[in-house]
C-alpha cells in the first residue's frame, strides 16, 4: 500500500492520522475530515472482538481518498469488529447529527461518538447504526439525539451525547451475520437539521 505524505499509517500500531478541519461554525456544515492528505490531527485504531475472546478480524486503509475498512466477522464470540479515533476535543453543539458518505456493501453498520461521559469508571460510547447499499455511495444523517447509549454491547438509560463535549469517533459492524464486510468513509461532518439532505 502507497504511503501517503502527511498520513501516519502504522499497522503495527494500527493506526492512521486523517486530517481534522474546522470551519465557522455559522455555517450549515462543519467538516470533520475528509481524509485527505493534509496533516492530521485524527488518530484511527482498530478494536476487534479479539479483546474479549472473539474471532473477528478487520483493519483499515487510506485509498483515493476515503478510509476503507475492511475484515470479516464472526459470531462465534464477540462478532464485531470496529475502528475508533482519539483526536483534539470537537464543540458541535450547534450542529444537529453527524453526515456520513459512504460506500457500503449492504450490512449494516455503527458510528459511533464519545464524549467526557463515564460508566463504572471507563468511556461510554454512543451509537447509531445505518443501512448500506451494496456498491452505492450514500449520504447518511445520523441525529445526536438517536444515538444510543452502550456499555459493553449492553443499551443503558442514560441521555443522549453531549455535542458540546466530543472526543472520539467510530465505526463498528456488529450486525449479528458471519463474513467478509467492506466499506469506504470518504467525509465525516457536522450539520444543522435546516441543511437538506442530498444524495
Amino acid at each position: 500500500m502507497m504511503r501517503a505524505p502527511g498520513i501516519v499509517l502504522s499497522f503495527t500500531g494500527l493506526t492512521l492520522m486523517t486530517a481534522l478541519f474546522s470551519t465557522a461554525s455559522a455555517g450549515p456544515l462543519k467538516l470533520i475530515t475528509d481524509f485527505s492528505q493534509e496533516p492530521g490531527s485524527l488518530e484511527w485504531f482498530v478494536v476487534n472482538d479479539d479483546v474479549m475472546g472473539g474471532r473477528s478480524s478487520g483493519g483499515f486503509e487510506l485509498n483515493d481518498g476515503s478510509l476503507v475498512f475492511t475484515g470479516a466477522t464472526n459470531t462465534l464470540g464477540g462478532g464485531f469488529s470496529s475502528i475508533r479515533s482519539r483526536g483534539p476535543r470537537m464543540d458541535l453543539s450547534e450542529f444537529s447529527g453527524i453526515r456520513l458518505r459512504v460506500r457500503g456493501d449492504g450490512r449494516q453498520y455503527s458510528w459511533q461518538l464519545r464524549t467526557n461521559a463515564m460508566y463504572r469508571g471507563r468511556e461510554l460510547g454512543f451509537w447509531n447504526e445505518f443501512e448500506t447499499t451494496a456498491g452505492q455511495w450514500l449520504v447518511i444523517d445520523l441525529p445526536f439525539v438517536d444515538f444510543v447509549p452502550k456499555f459493553r454491547g449492553n443499551k443503558l438509560d442514560v441521555a443522549p451525547p453531549n455535542p458540546a463535549h466530543i472526543r472520539g469517533l467510530g465505526l463498528m459492524i456488529s450486525d449479528g451475520k458471519d463474513g467478509p464486510f467492506a466499506i469506504a468513509v470518504d467525509s465525516v461532518q457536522a450539520y444543522r437539521d435546516s441543511e437538506p439532505l442530498s444524495q
